[in-house]
């Protein structure tokens, strides 16, 4: 099993997948790809791989990703073996994915995974949050906002919608999805009694 979460630029979905995983040793995130400068005190290869255009292109080249896409103007992508190190490890892979390669990853895997769209509370709150970051200029924001508007669309392709108003009740609600997608018939094979 896969389990995808997307939303929008602000909907929290960074602090969610970190509360979240804090609570759950059986999953681990799968560190994407970025052509996209760090912020703060980002490290390559815990929040993401941070490379330039040219390796990026090495990378699409060489068929080395699940899913890539542009997403506010830089580059985003989800490599094939770092996936697939972490099944082979018995493990669930967290992919936290913009809505374009969101849905790429729904499309190709269909059943086996398990997509959770979240949302911030209101338009006002997501605007806040992605303010108080302090990281952006306005004119990332302004586009990040826009972007939201059409990236909510997507939503309707994700198997659960959990809205990150409280950080303790969202991640109870993903550790109820993880548990009823482990208990799901197609999941577990035959019937213990059979």
């Amino acid at each position: 099993m896969l389990l995808l979460i997307s939303g929008p630029s602000g909907a929290g979905k960074s602090t969610f997948v970190e509360a979240f995983l804090v609570n759950d040793s059986r999953v681990r995130f799968s560190v994407s790809t970025t052509t996209r400068p760090k912020r703060g005190k980002e490290e390559d290869g815990v929040q993401y791989y941070f490379v330039d255009d040219a390796e990026f292109d090495r990378l699409v080249a060489e068929d080395s990703f699940v899913e890539w896409a542009d997403v506010h103007d830089r580059r985003y992508g989800t490599r094939k073996a770092h996936v697939q190190e972490i099944l082979d490890a018995g493990l669930v892979p967290l992919l936290d994915l913009d809505v374009q390669g969101g849905k790429k990853v729904i499309d190709l895997y269909g059943d086996d995974i398990a997509s959770v769209f979240v949302f911030a509370p209101t338009w006002e709150e997501l605007e806040r949050r992605l303010r108080d970051r302090g990281t952006d200029s306005e004119d990332v924001i302004q586009t990040r906002l826009a972007n939201a508007r059409w990236e909510v669309g997507y939503a309707k392709y994700y198997d659960y919608w959990v809205v990150n108003d409280d950080l303790d009740d969202a991640r109870r609600d993903m550790m109820a999805i993880i548990t009823a997608e482990r208990r799901r018939r197609t999941r577990l094979g035959e019937p213990p009694l059979a």
